[in-house]
Formats: C-alpha cells, structure tokens, sequence
C-alpha cells in the first residue's frame, strides 16, 4: 500500500504546480501579452517498497517544467499614441539594470527626459540597441508599421521588433518581461508588423481556464479520497495480522 500513497503522492503535488500555474493563467487574463502557460509533467520509474508481487517499477508523476502558448492575442485599439501592438512573432527589446529583456506589452510611454519606456521605466531599445529620445517641441509621434517612430519629418529612432529560433530559450523574468537563456542572440523579426495606437490582449481563454481548475481541483479530491482509502486498507490488514496473532 506504500507504493500507492507513495505514487497519489506525487500526483497531488504536480496538481497544486497545476493549480498555482492555472490560477495564475486566470489571474493575468487582462494582462497586456500576457501568454497561457501549461504544466508539463513526466514519468519517473522507481524501485517499489517491498511489496509481493508488486509491479516493479513503480511510476511516479513528476513535475517537467511550464509550456508557454504563444500563439496571437486579440487586436485591442486604444488610440493611444505610444500603445503599439506585434502582429506575428516577434517582442520588443528593453533595456533593464540586468540587462536586456524583451516583452509583447506595448504599454509604453515617455519618462521626464524624454525617453520611450515600458510601464515599469525601462527603456525601450532600436535596432541599435539605443535608446528612444522623444521631443514635444518637433510635433506629435507616429509609429509605422516597420517600427520606425517619427515627428514631422524627422525619424528619431525604430523599435526594434526581435525573434527567438527557439521560444523555450525565453523565461520569465517579472514584469511582463523575459529572459533570454541561451547563448544565441536573437534576431530581428522581418515579418513582424507594429501596430500604433493598438494593444495585444492576452491570449487566455477564461471559460478554458476555469473549466481546467474545476478538473484540477477534482483531480486532486479523487486522488486524496484514493489515498485515504488506500491507508484504511493498510490499517485494517494491520488491525486483522495483529488479531490473528
């Protein structure tokens, strides 16, 4: 009966990872480029409690890291004239005290000293890798659809729109923002097009998503009532062995 618990076990601690990444899905499901995430798990083989007659190995269910869903979130227009949106694959390149991040929220505005930033302050990078200095006195900014922002007649910079070959490279790092953790460098993504004046929603799906934390949460109730049931057969054959003697 060991080998049950011991299994039930590790099932029920990869569904509270479940819940927590499901809970958190929900959470952010107004949250500007905000992309689903999903828990991955895998099987592990291991040598049984001594049990006659046992399979052998037991399998245990273990936690294998989060897939991220990337694909396109809905076009929200705000009018707003540093609110821009990536249609197709691609994130905006930010400068942070770690270093270089990049996200899809487009939430963008000017700091004090004129520079383009994300909503946390950092600063938003060109092509380059400089940053974006903003003029009230040369006109109102427009943002084309490669990215390159201007007043008037006068071109002050291209948000730079990167890609990675392999998104699993990318982590999470707060803020909306993430990291890249291999050694290749991203590139710039070609087909991307920016969209000023529009806002990429996050691609949850609510009703998805509540539907998968009621299955969690039964998961979870069936596999605690599994174990209790399986520790009252390991008292009562205890109860009886002890009897019989």
């Amino acid at each position: 009966m060991d080998n049950a618990l011991y299994v039930g076990l590790s099932r029920q601690m990869t569904l509270r990872r479940e819940l927590d990444i499901v809970a958190n899905n929900i959470a952010n499901a107004n949250t500007t480029g905000f992309k689903t995430e999903d828990l991955m798990v895998r099987t592990e083989a291991a040598k049984p409690a001594r049990t006659l007659g046992g399979t052998n190995p037991v399998k245990f269910v273990l936690d294998d890291g989060v897939a991220r869903d990337f694909t396109q979130g809905a076009m929200t227009k705000t009018g707003g004239d540093f609110d821009v949106a990536i249609e197709g694959q691609g994130f905006f390149k930010v400068q942070t005290a770690g270093g270089e991040r990049y996200t899809r929220d487009g939430r963008f505005t000017t700091n004090p000293e004129g520079k383009l930033v994300t909503q946390t302050g950092n600063p938003v990078l060109d092509e380059g890798g400089t940053e974006i200095l903003i003029d009230p006195k040369q006109g109102p900014v427009t943002i084309g659809k490669d990215g390159i922002v201007s007043q008037g007649q006068l071109s002050v910079g291209k948000i730079a729109v990167v890609r990675a070959d392999d998104l699993s490279s990318l982590s999470k790092d707060g803020d909306n923002l993430y990291r890249n953790t291999a050694n290749a460098t991203l590139q710039q993504a070609p087909n991307a097009v920016v969209h000023q004046g529009m806002l990429e929603s996050s691609n949850v799906q609510s009703v998805v998503q509540i539907t998968k934390l009621i299955e969690v949460q039964r998961a979870y109730e069936s596999m605690a009532k599994m174990m209790d049931n399986a520790a009252e057969l390991t008292r009562s054959a205890v109860e009886r062995l002890g009897k019989a003697n």
